[in-house]
């Protein structure tokens, strides 16, 4: 009960105004990103491929460059959809403090200013969060092709096991440091691993999924307050 009473506080708070104003800017920096990655990699396939190319028994193929040029956009739409949540993932870490800030304020309020995360260690965690949540979910695809009907279930598994371990420890961290908070977050491992099992299951619903990553900053921050006072 306790959980979904967390992610309907959360949920009520989608109008605030801060809430709204880290949304479109994490959303904004996810588009900018893609964008580029995808600019950069046509500029990279466009110099790297020939306009033509002579094939055995068949000679000069001259719209080969176009051909090859299509197939890769393609693929990087395809990837980018793909990559759309784990980047959104990173750029709300950039945000977190923004977030769990807003939600303080609003049920905490008897709460002293947290100490802020320093830029750096942000930037560390955030990129490495990237890289195995994008790793994770690479290595989960051959599960997903080997057992179909379970490629959702293992897809909520793989993916609330990461939505925990990064925004809980990074919310509680903010209070009692990442040290503290790391020990926190194996002590209350399955608690935690539900909670972003909760969080994940939307991920299955394209657009929705965007709206996740702040959902489970302001969960895991009512999360980390419920614990903190049951201990």
């Amino acid at each position: 009960m306790n959980l979904f009473q967390d992610f309907q506080l959360a949920l009520a708070q989608l109008t605030d105004r801060k809430f709204q104003s880290v949304f479109w800017r994490s959303i904004g920096l996810t588009v900018a990103f893609l964008a580029a990655t995808f600019y950069a990699f046509t500029f990279l396939i466009g110099w790297a491929i020939p306009d033509a190319i002579t094939l055995p028994f068949i000679g000069e193929v001259t719209s080969f460059g176009a051909i090859a040029s299509g197939g890769a956009l393609i693929a990087m739409f395809l990837l980018s959809a793909f990559l759309m949540f784990p980047v959104a993932s990173l750029i709300i870490g950039f945000f977190i403090e923004d977030i769990a800030d807003a939600v303080e304020a609003k049920h905490y309020p008897h709460l002293p200013p947290a100490d802020n995360i320093r830029f750096v260690e942000i930037m560390i965690d955030a990129t490495k969060f990237l890289g195995i949540m994008v790793l994770a979910n690479l290595l989960a695809l051959i599960i997903y092709f080997a057992s179909t009907l379970l490629a959702p279930v293992i897809f909520w598994i793989v993916n609330g096991f990461l939505l925990g371990r990064e925004y809980f420890q990074m919310v509680a961290a903010r209070r009692i440091g990442m040290a503290a908070a790391s020990e926190l977050r194996k002590k209350h491992f399955l608690e935690i691993w539900l909670a972003g099992i909760f969080m994940a299951i939307p991920l299955s619903i394209p657009v929705i999924n965007l709206v996740v990553p702040l959902l489970g900053v302001a969960v895991f921050t009512h999360q980390f307050h419920r614990i903190q006072s049951r201990s």
